[in-house]
Protein backbone atom coordinates (compact mmCIF):
# COMPACT_ATOMS: atom_id res chain seq x y z
CA UNK A 1 0.00 0.00 0.00
CA UNK A 2 1.19 3.28 -0.86
CA UNK A 3 -0.89 5.99 0.45
CA UNK A 4 0.86 7.84 3.33
CA UNK A 5 4.34 7.06 1.83
CA UNK A 6 6.61 8.77 -0.62
CA UNK A 7 5.73 8.71 -4.27
CA UNK A 8 7.88 6.36 -6.10
CA UNK A 9 10.12 9.00 -8.37
CA UNK A 10 10.99 8.30 -12.02
CA UNK A 11 12.39 9.42 -15.17
CA UNK A 12 10.87 8.55 -18.41
CA UNK A 13 10.10 9.11 -21.75
CA UNK A 14 7.02 11.37 -22.27
CA UNK A 15 4.93 13.52 -24.61
CA UNK A 16 4.72 16.55 -23.34
CA UNK A 17 1.32 18.86 -22.83
CA UNK A 18 2.44 20.41 -26.36
CA UNK A 19 3.16 17.42 -27.88
CA UNK A 20 6.35 17.40 -27.71
CA UNK A 21 8.96 14.38 -27.14
CA UNK A 22 10.79 14.65 -24.02
CA UNK A 23 13.06 11.92 -23.29
CA UNK A 24 13.92 12.77 -19.72
CA UNK A 25 10.64 13.47 -18.02
CA UNK A 26 10.79 13.33 -14.28
CA UNK A 27 7.22 13.03 -11.85
CA UNK A 28 9.24 15.36 -9.26
CA UNK A 29 10.17 17.73 -11.48
CA UNK A 30 6.55 18.40 -12.25
CA UNK A 31 4.31 18.29 -9.07
CA UNK A 32 2.30 21.21 -9.13
CA UNK A 33 2.10 23.99 -6.74
CA UNK A 34 0.04 21.80 -4.49
CA UNK A 35 0.28 17.95 -5.76
CA UNK A 36 -0.51 15.64 -8.96
CA UNK A 37 -2.65 13.21 -9.82
CA UNK A 38 -0.62 10.09 -11.39
CA UNK A 39 -3.12 8.13 -13.25
CA UNK A 40 -2.89 5.03 -15.13
CA UNK A 41 -4.70 3.42 -18.10
CA UNK A 42 -3.95 0.06 -19.53
CA UNK A 43 -3.29 0.68 -23.25
CA UNK A 44 -3.61 3.68 -25.94
CA UNK A 45 -5.87 2.30 -28.57
CA UNK A 46 -8.33 0.66 -26.76
CA UNK A 47 -11.86 1.15 -25.26
CA UNK A 48 -12.06 2.46 -21.83
CA UNK A 49 -9.28 4.50 -21.73
CA UNK A 50 -10.18 7.57 -23.90
CA UNK A 51 -12.96 8.11 -22.11
CA UNK A 52 -11.20 9.03 -18.89
CA UNK A 53 -8.71 10.49 -19.97
CA UNK A 54 -10.24 12.83 -22.26
CA UNK A 55 -13.02 13.50 -18.70
CA UNK A 56 -9.46 14.62 -17.29
CA UNK A 57 -8.63 16.71 -20.14
CA UNK A 58 -12.00 18.39 -20.01
CA UNK A 59 -11.09 19.42 -16.07
CA UNK A 60 -7.65 20.60 -16.42
CA UNK A 61 -8.51 24.04 -15.60
CA UNK A 62 -10.01 22.52 -12.54
CA UNK A 63 -7.45 20.81 -11.36
CA UNK A 64 -4.77 23.38 -12.46
CA UNK A 65 -6.71 26.15 -10.63
CA UNK A 66 -6.35 24.44 -7.58
CA UNK A 67 -2.47 23.94 -8.42
CA UNK A 68 -2.50 20.28 -8.95
CA UNK A 69 -0.81 18.64 -12.38
CA UNK A 70 -2.24 16.15 -14.01
CA UNK A 71 -0.14 13.29 -15.13
CA UNK A 72 -1.09 10.42 -17.64
CA UNK A 73 0.63 6.94 -17.79
CA UNK A 74 0.76 4.04 -19.70
CA UNK A 75 3.22 1.33 -21.41
CA UNK A 76 2.90 2.15 -24.86
CA UNK A 77 5.80 4.06 -25.99
CA UNK A 78 6.20 7.78 -26.79
CA UNK A 79 5.95 7.20 -30.61
CA UNK A 80 1.89 5.35 -29.76
CA UNK A 81 1.18 8.19 -27.34
CA UNK A 82 1.94 10.66 -30.00
CA UNK A 83 -0.01 8.51 -32.51
CA UNK A 84 -3.25 8.30 -30.04
CA UNK A 85 -2.55 12.02 -29.39
CA UNK A 86 -2.98 12.99 -32.83
CA UNK A 87 -5.47 10.88 -33.89
CA UNK A 88 -8.91 12.63 -33.56
CA UNK A 89 -11.53 11.83 -30.78
CA UNK A 90 -14.08 10.70 -33.51
CA UNK A 91 -12.09 8.16 -34.40
CA UNK A 92 -11.04 6.67 -31.57
CA UNK A 93 -8.50 9.10 -30.46
CA UNK A 94 -7.64 11.48 -27.35
CA UNK A 95 -6.67 14.96 -29.28
CA UNK A 96 -4.20 16.99 -27.64
CA UNK A 97 -4.71 16.74 -24.47
CA UNK A 98 -3.56 19.57 -22.32
CA UNK A 99 -1.14 17.45 -19.81
CA UNK A 100 1.77 15.11 -20.25
CA UNK A 101 1.74 11.28 -21.31
CA UNK A 102 4.52 9.56 -20.05
CA UNK A 103 5.88 6.06 -21.10
CA UNK A 104 6.36 3.09 -19.13
CA UNK A 105 7.44 0.27 -21.92
CA UNK A 106 9.85 -0.75 -19.26
CA UNK A 107 6.91 -1.17 -17.25
CA UNK A 108 8.81 -0.27 -14.05
CA UNK A 109 6.14 3.00 -12.76
CA UNK A 110 3.46 0.35 -12.84
CA UNK A 111 5.56 -2.11 -11.03
CA UNK A 112 6.41 0.51 -8.19
CA UNK A 113 2.78 2.04 -8.09
CA UNK A 114 1.53 -1.82 -7.86
CA UNK A 115 -0.62 -1.38 -10.49
CA UNK A 116 0.57 -3.74 -13.18
CA UNK A 117 -1.65 -6.82 -14.61
CA UNK A 118 -0.48 -9.86 -15.60
CA UNK A 119 3.11 -8.80 -16.48
CA UNK A 120 1.86 -6.89 -19.07
CA UNK A 121 -0.69 -3.74 -18.42
CA UNK A 122 -1.47 -0.95 -16.22
CA UNK A 123 -4.77 -1.25 -14.31
CA UNK A 124 -6.49 1.99 -13.73
CA UNK A 125 -4.37 3.40 -11.04
CA UNK A 126 -4.83 7.17 -9.94
CA UNK A 127 -2.70 8.53 -7.14
CA UNK A 128 -3.13 11.81 -5.67
CA UNK A 129 0.57 13.61 -4.70
CA UNK A 130 0.93 16.44 -1.96
CA UNK A 131 3.35 19.18 -2.77
CA UNK A 132 5.16 17.05 -0.20
CA UNK A 133 5.22 14.41 -2.74
CA UNK A 134 3.52 11.73 -0.60
CA UNK A 135 0.41 9.90 -1.76
CA UNK A 136 -2.22 10.87 -0.49
CA UNK A 137 -5.22 8.92 -1.96
CA UNK A 138 -5.23 5.59 -3.93
CA UNK A 139 -7.83 4.19 -6.19
CA UNK A 140 -7.13 1.55 -8.37
CA UNK A 141 -10.14 -0.22 -10.91
CA UNK A 142 -10.21 -3.49 -12.90
CA UNK A 143 -10.05 -2.90 -16.81
CA UNK A 144 -13.57 -3.14 -17.61
CA UNK A 145 -14.33 -0.11 -14.98
CA UNK A 146 -13.91 3.38 -16.03
CA UNK A 147 -13.08 6.07 -12.48
CA UNK A 148 -15.11 8.85 -11.67
CA UNK A 149 -12.69 12.07 -12.62
CA UNK A 150 -15.17 14.53 -10.48
CA UNK A 151 -14.83 12.16 -7.55
CA UNK A 152 -10.98 12.38 -7.75
CA UNK A 153 -11.27 16.37 -7.91
CA UNK A 154 -13.35 15.99 -4.67
CA UNK A 155 -10.22 14.12 -3.08
CA UNK A 156 -8.27 16.94 -4.14
CA UNK A 157 -10.46 19.88 -2.64
CA UNK A 158 -10.50 17.21 0.46
CA UNK A 159 -7.21 17.51 0.92
CA UNK A 160 -6.34 21.16 0.63
CA UNK A 161 -9.18 21.63 2.95
CA UNK A 162 -7.40 19.85 5.35
CA UNK A 163 -4.12 21.34 4.68
CA UNK A 164 -5.29 24.46 4.77
CA UNK A 165 -8.24 24.11 7.76
CA UNK A 166 -6.80 21.74 10.01
CA UNK A 167 -9.93 19.81 10.05
CA UNK A 168 -11.18 16.51 8.64
CA UNK A 169 -13.68 15.40 6.04
CA UNK A 170 -16.22 13.24 7.04
CA UNK A 171 -18.20 10.98 4.40
CA UNK A 172 -19.49 13.07 1.29
CA UNK A 173 -18.06 16.01 2.24
CA UNK A 174 -17.65 18.32 -1.20
CA UNK A 175 -16.06 21.19 -1.68
CA UNK A 176 -17.92 24.41 0.50
CA UNK A 177 -19.71 21.95 3.05
CA UNK A 178 -18.26 21.96 6.90
CA UNK A 179 -15.44 19.96 8.14
CA UNK A 180 -14.98 18.30 11.48
CA UNK A 181 -12.45 18.64 14.46
CA UNK A 182 -10.90 16.02 14.45
CA UNK A 183 -11.57 14.96 18.63
CA UNK A 184 -14.14 13.85 20.74
CA UNK A 185 -16.55 17.41 20.81
CA UNK A 186 -15.98 17.78 16.90
CA UNK A 187 -17.27 14.88 16.52
CA UNK A 188 -20.03 14.97 18.20
CA UNK A 189 -20.71 18.30 17.25
CA UNK A 190 -21.08 17.38 13.47
CA UNK A 191 -22.84 14.04 14.09
CA UNK A 192 -25.49 16.28 15.99
CA UNK A 193 -26.43 18.21 12.93
CA UNK A 194 -25.50 15.97 10.27
CA UNK A 195 -26.47 12.31 11.10
CA UNK A 196 -29.60 12.12 9.39
CA UNK A 197 -28.21 13.34 6.08
CA UNK A 198 -25.16 11.19 5.96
Amino acid sequence: MLVTKQAPNFTAEAVTADGQFNDNFELYSNIGKNGAILFFWPKDFTFVCPSEIIAFDNRIKEFNDRGINLIGVSVDSKEVHFAWRNTDVKNGGIGAVKFPIVSDITKSISRDYDVLFGGAVALRGTFLIDRNKVIRHATINDLPLGRNVDETLRMVDALLFFEENGEVCPAGWHKGDKGMKADAKGVAEYLAQNADKL
